[in-house]
């Protein structure tokens, strides 16, 4: 049996504010890892620290870029139990992604349809918490009580297959991981 890690977070950032001004999640932010330091962490976000756009497939760490600058923000961190083949299954999928990671695109418009309980797909669009039900969905690692485009990162806690192993500060989650 291996673990799949799934990060929530939520920043200070002008649309991380405002998707939980509309929505009243706790968390705005997912991203997926396959070791337990968490690095790499792999989601569809910024690629410049001190800009949101443009986004796409991106490795996020949680020492450097933007996770080092807002180490105070809260997150929580789930641990999905599977077997090995499923496991395997997850990770050629994100290895796969990675390899033509210049072809997608951030889905801002998905993210918006999302808002309205819209759901869409656009080839090679995902906003962050689609890209890792995708992930999820196609490897059969989980079973998702909605659509790839219709999940929400505040959906993840919910969860019953995901066992919380942290939730507090970023900064604490570093500390108790011993990330450096």
């Amino acid at each position: 049996m291996k673990s799949i890690y799934i990060l929530l977070t939520r920043s200070n950032t002008l649309v991380s504010n405002m998707v939980k001004l509309t929505t009243l999640d706790r968390y705005t932010h997912v991203s997926i890892s396959f070791v337990d330091n968490l690095t790499p962490l792999y989601s569809f976000a910024r690629r410049y620290t001190h800009s949101p756009l443009p986004a796409g497939l991106r490795h996020e760490y949680l020492t450097r870029g933007f996770f080092k600058r807002n180490r105070r923000i809260p997150c929580a961190l789930y641990e999905l139990i599977v077997d090995d083949e499923t496991y395997e299954n997850a990770k050629k999928i994100v290895d796969g992604m990675m390899e033509q990671a210049d072809q997608y695109h951030f889905n801002l418009w998905g993210l918006l349809l999302c808002r309205l309980s819209i759901p869409s797909h656009r080839k090679h669009h995902y906003f962050c918490s689609e890209f890792v039900s995708k992930v999820l969905t196609e490897s059969k690692a989980l079973p998702l009580p909605k659509e790839p485009s219709l999940m929400r990162p505040s959906d993840y806690a919910k969860l019953p297959d995901l066992d919380c192993l942290f939730e507090g500060r970023l900064d604490g989650l570093i500390a108790h991981k011993q990330i450096s």
